[in-house]
C-alpha cells in the first residue's frame, strides 16, 4: 500500500505548532465521527479555517451573492431560508452547534445563491473556502470520504422531509421536529419554526395550544 504524500511544504506547519484546541475542538470531533486524521492532518486542515464572530441578524450569504464559503457552527445559531417576491420567507435549515450549513448548490456548482444565510443570535462560525475545500481533496484525500458522508446525509434529511410533508399532518412534523430538534426548537422562534414546518405561526399556535 502507497503510502500517503507528504503534506506540501509550504503548508505543512512547522513542527510543535499546534491548533487552537478550544477553537477546534468541536469540529475536529465532528470528523473524527467518519474518519481519523494524523496530526499533521489536522494541523493541516485547521490551518484552512478561519474564525468568523457574528451578531445577531448578520448575514453571511445573500440571495444572488456566489456561495464560496462552507460554515461549521462552533457556537449560537444559523439559519437558512428563502426569501419570495413578496418577502416572504421560508426557513430551509437550521445549524446549530457542531452542524455544517451552506447553500450546497451554489458553493458546489459556484452559481448565485438562492437562499440566505443569518445568525439567529450572536454566534461563532468557522469558514472554509472552496478554494481551500478543493486543495484539502488532494493533499488529504481522505477529506473526500468526509465530505461526501456529510452530503449525502443532508440530501436525506431533505428527502425525508419531502415525504412527510407530502404525507403527514403539521402536527405529527411537528411533533418529531420537536423530537429530532429539541435543542433547536428551544433556540428559535415560533415564526421562524412555522415556516420551516411550511404553516402559519397561527396554526403553529394552535396546535401548541392543543399540546
Amino acid at each position: 500500500m502507497r503510502s500517503p504524500a507528504p503534506l506540501p511544504a509550504a503548508l505543512t506547519l512547522t513542527h510543535g505548532t499546534s491548533f487552537n484546541t478550544k477553537m477546534h475542538s468541536l469540529i475536529l470531533a465532528n470528523i473524527a465521527k467518519h474518519v481519523s486524521l494524523t496530526e499533521d492532518e489536522k494541523k493541516y486542515f485547521t490551518s484552512l479555517l478561519k474564525k468568523i464572530s457574528v451578531n445577531k441578524k448578520d448575514i453571511l450569504l445573500k440571495e444572488g451573492q456566489i456561495c464560496s464559503k462552507f460554515y461549521f457552527v462552533n457556537s449560537g445559531a444559523i439559519r437558512a431560508y428563502y426569501s419570495d417576491k413578496q418577502d416572504k420567507e421560508t426557513t430551509i435549515m437550521f445549524g446549530v452547534a457542531d452542524w455544517w450549513i451552506t447553500d450546497m448548490y451554489s458553493f458546489l456548482n459556484q452559481v448565485p445563491a438562492i437562499m440566505y444565510l443569518d445568525a439567529l443570535e450572536p454566534s461563532e462560525v468557522l469558514e472554509l473556502s472552496k478554494e481551500s475545500m478543493d486543495n484539502l481533496y488532494i493533499e488529504v484525500p481522505k477529506f473526500e470520504r468526509f465530505f461526501r458522508i456529510i452530503i449525502q446525509h443532508a440530501y436525506i434529511r431533505e428527502q425525508v422531509r419531502v415525504i412527510q410533508n407530502l404525507s403527514m399532518s403539521a402536527e405529527e412534523r411537528y411533533e418529531i421536529f420537536l423530537k429530532k430538534y429539541p435543542h433547536v426548537a428551544q433556540r428559535v422562534t415560533l415564526k421562524q419554526i412555522a415556516s420551516y414546518l411550511g404553516i402559519t405561526p397561527e396554526f403553529l399556535s394552535t396546535i401548541r395550544a392543543r399540546r
